[in-house]
C-alpha cells in the first residue's frame, strides 16, 4: 500500500519482469525469514540471486537533542534490516548484495548523527561480508532529486549552496551500475561542486579525507578570490577603496562605528535578517546561528567590501561582531583596537581550538585532564559562593572577564 508501489509494479511488468510486492517489516527477523522462505518456496526455478536494501529514514536534530529512542527509530530499518538479511542468507551465493548508504556516514552531515551512524554500519557490513568471501556493495549516496530524502525545495537549495546539488535519479542509477560492474565494496556517489563544498567543509579545520583531490586543492587555492555571493569572480577594488576613503576622514570612534555597522549589516544579510536588530555587537557568532557555510559567506562578503583577504575561520578566530570589527580596523587603518572578548566568547574560541587538537592519544588525554581539572575548580568556586552567600570576592560567571577565567587557569595549572 506504499505510495507509488502499484505504479512501480506496473512499470516493471511492462518491461517484461515478473513482479511481486510484499509487505514486510525488515526490523522483524522472523518476518524477513518468512519472506525469504516464500521466495524459495514459490520460485524454485528462479532462486534468489540479488538483494538491494534501500531502506531510509531521515533525521534533522542536533546530537544533544537526540534520545536513545530517536537513535533506535532512525537506525532500525537500515541496521536491523541489513543485519537480518545478511544473517539469514548466510553463505548463499549471490550476484549482488547492495546496501544504500549515505555520505552522512562518510564525511558527516549536520543534524544527522544517528543517521550517519546507521549508514556507517552498512559500509562496515559490506566490508565484513567481503572479508567472509561474500559479495557486497555499499553505496554512500549524496542527495537524490525527485523523491529522495531531501525534504523540499528549500532544503535542496541549502544543499546546493553547500556544494551538494541533488542528483538526477538516472545519473545515480548509472553510477550504481558502474559500481556493480567494477565489483566495488564501498563507494561514495555524489554530485559535488568542489568550488563551493571544499571551502565550507574545510572552514573550521583541515580535512585530510578530501585534501589530496586535485579539485579540492584548486578550490582552496582559489577560494580567497571568491566574490561576495560565494560563486567567485568580481572585483572588490571599488567598494574597498570607497570604504578606505570614508574611514580616512573619521575619528577613531567614528571609524569603529562604521566598521561595526558594516559587520552587523553583512551578518544580518548572511543570516537572512531584514535589519541588524538581532545582531548584537558582543554576542558570539555561534549564538547568532553561524555554521561553516555562513562563516564562508560572511568572509566572502567582507572580502568584497574591504578588499582584504580574510580567512574562512574568521568567525571562529574573532567570535563576536565587535571583535571582528576591531580586526578590520587594525587591518585597514593599522590601529589595533580589538576589544577584549566576553568570557563566553572566549569559551567559543576555546571550543574551536579544541577541534584542532591532534589525534595523538597522549596529547588528548592531557588536554582532557586539564579541562576536567578546570571544571572541578570552577564548580568548587561556585559551590563555595553558594555556601557563603553573595560574596564580592567570589567569581561570578556573568560578571567575570576573560582575564578572570584565564587567571584561574594560570594560577591553578600553569600556562600551557
Amino acid at each position: 500500500d506504499a505510495p507509488g508501489a502499484a505504479e512501480l509494479r506496473d512499470e516493471l511488468a511492462a518491461s517484461g519482469a515478473r513482479v511481486t510486492v510484499a509487505a514486510c517489516d525488515v526490523t522483524d527477523r522472523d518476518a524477513v525469514a518468512g519472506l525469504l522462505a516464500r521466495i524459495r518456496d514459490e520460485h524454485p526455478q528462479h532462486p534468489l540471486t540479488a538483494v538491494v536494501h534501500t531502506a531510509g529514514a531521515g533525521q534533522f536534530a542536533p546530537l544533544a537533542e537526540t534520545t536513545p529512542a530517536d537513535v533506535a527509530d532512525v537506525v532500525a530499518a537500515k541496521v536491523a534490516g541489513a543485519a537480518h538479511l545478511d544473517a539469514l542468507l548466510g553463505d548463499t551465493e549471490l550476484d549482488a548484495f547492495v546496501l544504500f548508504s549515505s555520505i552522512a556516514g562518510v564525511w558527516g552531515s549536520g543534524g544527522q548523527g544517528a543517521y550517519a551512524a546507521g549508514n556507517a554500519f552498512l559500509d562496515a557490513l559490506a566490508e565484513q561480508r567481503r572479508a567472509r568471501g561474500l559479495t557486497a556493495t555499499s553505496v554512500a549516496w549524496g542527495p537524490w532529486a525527485d523523491g529522495g530524502l531531501v525534504a523540499d525545495d528549500e532544503a535542496a537549495e541549502q544543499l546546493r549552496r553547500r556544494g551538494l546539488p541533488a542528483m538526477a535519479p538516472h545519473s545515480a542509477i548509472a553510477a550504481l551500475q558502474q559500481a556493480l560492474d567494477r565489483d566495488e565494496t564501498a563507494v561514495a556517489v555524489a554530485d559535488v561542486d568542489w568550488g563551493r563544498f571544499a571551502p565550507v567543509f574545510a572552514a573550521a579545520r583541515p580535512r585530510p579525507l578530501i585534501a589530496d583531490l586535485p579539485e579540492v586543492r584548486a578550490a582552496l587555492a582559489a577560494d580567497p578570490a571568491e566574490g561576495a555571493d560565494g560563486t567567485g569572480g568580481g572585483s572588490a577594488e571599488a567598494p574597498a577603496e570607497s570604504l578606505r576613503q570614508r574611514l580616512a576622514g573619521l575619528t577613531g570612534p567614528e571609524a569603529e562605528k562604521v566598521l561595526l555597522d558594516l559587520v552587523r549589516t553583512e551578518v544580518a544579510a548572511v543570516l537572512g535578517h531584514d535589519d541588524t536588530t538581532a545582531v548584537q555587537a558582543g554576542r558570539a557568532f555561534k549564538e547568532l546561528g553561524f555554521d561553516s557555510l555562513t562563516a564562508v559567506e560572511l568572509r566572502n562578503r567582507l572580502n568584497a567590501a574591504t578588499g582584504l583577504q580574510l580567512t574562512a575561520t574568521l568567525v571562529f578566530d574573532h567570535p563576536t561582531p565587535s571583535a571582528l570589527a576591531g580586526v578590520l580596523r587594525a587591518e585597514l587603518l593599522g590601529e589595533d583596537t580589538t576589544p577584549g572578548l566576553p568570557v563566553l566568547a572566549e569559551i567559543d574560541k576555546l571550543e574551536f581550538t579544541l577541534s584542532n587538537v591532534s589525534d595523538d592519544a597522549t596529547e588528548r588525554e592531557r588536554v582532557t585532564a586539564r579541562l576536567e581539572a578546570l571544571l572541578r575548580t570552577w564548580n568548587e568556586n561556585e559551590n563555595a559562593a553558594g555556601a557563603d552567600g553573595a560574596d564580592d570576592d567570589e567569581l561570578d560567571l556573568d560578571a567575570a572577564s576573560a582575564e578572570d577565567i584565564f587567571d584561574i587557569i594560570n594560577n591553578e595549572f600553569g600556562r600551557s
